[in-house]
């Protein structure tokens, strides 16, 4: 069993947080995604949709998307605790997590395909107008998530969970797609400098 990655890439970090903080160790296979490795035909046979990470079973299925494969080890190893336990609370989880894909990394990795040099042959067409258009919504998410702060230590409540690690990658990335956060979001700051200690955050 093994992992396919680019570890410089959003999506594999978050399944690399949420294993860390479960302290399962696994082996990962690199790929360049730059070189557009995630383009081969060999990648391709393993997964259509052409994105990582990939979870590669012994049976040798293959589950990709990053919560399916979250949601894979968290069946095997529910404890600690990161997307919820009892029926309310892991809806209330999954409610935020989505929040942060959906409203947060989501708008910045649009911000940063659309509008970084870098992205300009992998993302064809590329929309600048479309990127800075995302950088805006990602804003907004921000106010929102320092007004929940405001309640609550944690995204999603009381206790850490997948929907911090999925804000806190969201938020890293927006270092490289040219976001700047704002000063005056002093709660946010406090959840920031809190989950981004975790020794996990720098696995």
């Amino acid at each position: 069993m093994y992992i396919v990655e680019d570890g410089r890439a959003p999506n594999p970090r978050r399944v690399r947080i949420f294993l860390a903080e479960k302290d399962i160790e696994i082996e990962y296979t690199q790929i360049d995604i730059n070189a557009l490795d995630h383009l081969s035909s060999e990648f391709v046979k393993l997964n259509p949709m052409r994105r990582i990470p990939i979870l590669v079973l012994e049976s040798g299925r293959v589950l990709s998307e990053s919560m399916a494969i979250c949601k894979y080890f968290d069946e095997l190893e529910p404890e600690p605790s990161l997307m919820g336990r009892d029926p309310f609370d892991k809806a209330w989880i999954e409610m935020w997590n989505r929040r942060m894909e959906l409203n947060l990394l989501f708008p910045v990795a649009q911000s940063f395909r659309h509008q970084h040099p870098a992205m300009i042959e992998m993302e064809v067409p590329q929309i600048p107008e479309w990127g800075r258009a995302n950088s805006e919504k990602a804003l907004e998410m921000l106010e929102i998530m320092d007004a929940e702060l405001a309640k609550n230590q944690f995204i999603a409540g009381k206790h850490y969970s997948v929907a911090d690690i999925t804000a806190l990658v969201a938020v890293d990335f927006m270092k490289p797609a040219r976001i700047s956060r704002p000063e005056r979001l002093r709660k946010l700051d406090r959840w920031y400098t809190e989950v981004s200690a975790r020794p996990s955050s720098t696995d």
